[in-house]
């Protein structure tokens, strides 16, 4: 008997690795002799690093960037076994696990340290990577990502908006001009693990905004930033992200890749 073992990682918990091999034992009390094949799956959420990269076969690394409250972290990341293809975990840099549950406030948090590691990886040359958004603590539609990386977004006085979600709602105008110019030679395919929009009563700071840490007047102040973002971007340079599937997915992450680094978005379990 041949028994195929391929769990998710359990949130907060197991890993997916960890979870496989628990599963496997148990197996083996009942089946002792059955093979066993340990296959552990991610959908772009938790876990997505360590199943891509896998135990063997990748190779990790370590970089130091900001956390989700502009702490510093080393985040860890990989590159699969075509030596080619980096593997870019949001949840590293700014996921819920790296904040206790009174630390958790979305209108604080940040997704700098995402942008943090693409930055460091195509300094290393790196122009593949494969990045998974699930599990953040953050819901700044990708903002922090984006101004790691070089593009700034003002205020009604021309002033940088600061850290977290919650600035998001004083967004005037956007300058793409300091991009980082190896963004474009770079492809960045996008795992996403849920389909949400970016607002609405399906959008990320009204499904997710609660297990982030937000009350009902902060989960107002976010959505109000992420149609006010969807707004600029719609204005300025003619992109509407309203129905874009996944656009909520890491608390808008999903809709700034897309739009700030020109990233291919994908369901994640599909990828």
């Amino acid at each position: 008997m041949r028994i195929v073992i391929a769990p998710q990682g359990f949130k907060g918990s197991l890993g997916p690795w960890e979870a496989a091999r628990a599963i496997q034992q148990g197996t083996n009390k009942v089946f002792p002799n059955a093979e066993t094949v340990l296959i552990p799956v991610a959908d772009g959420g938790n876990g997505t690093l360590e199943v891509l990269v896998g135990e063997d076969y990748g190779s990790y690394l370590h970089t130091q960037v900001s956390g989700p409250l502009d702490e510093k972290i080393l985040a860890p990341w990989g590159i699969m076994n075509d030596r080619n293809t980096v593997v870019i975990e949001s949840a590293q840099a700014c996921g819920l696990t790296l904040l206790s549950t009174k630390l958790r406030d979305p209108l604080k948090t940040t997704s700098r340290g995402v942008g943090e590691l693409i930055k460091s990886v195509i300094e290393m040359g790196y122009r593949n990577i494969v990045l998974g958004v699930g599990g953040t603590a953050t819901n700044d539609g990708g903002v922090g990502m984006a101004q790691a990386l070089g593009i700034r977004f003002f205020d009604k006085y021309g002033q940088d908006l600061p850290s977290g979600g919650g600035s998001v709602i004083g967004l005037k105008s956007i300058d793409f001009s300091g991009l980082d110019p190896r963004v474009a030679e770079s492809e960045i395919t996008v795992a996403l693990d849920v389909l949400n929009p970016l607002c609405g009563p399906e959008g990320a700071a009204k499904v997710y905004g609660p297990q982030k840490g937000a009350d009902p007047t902060s989960i107002g102040v976010l959505e109000k930033g992420l149609e006010r973002l969807s707004t600029v971007i719609d204005q300025t340079y003619g992109i509407d992200i309203g129905d874009f599937p996944g656009a909520g997915a890491g608390g808008g992450l999903g809709a700034g890749l897309k739009v700030f680094l020109g990233a291919r978005c994908e369901p994640g379990g599909q990828l």
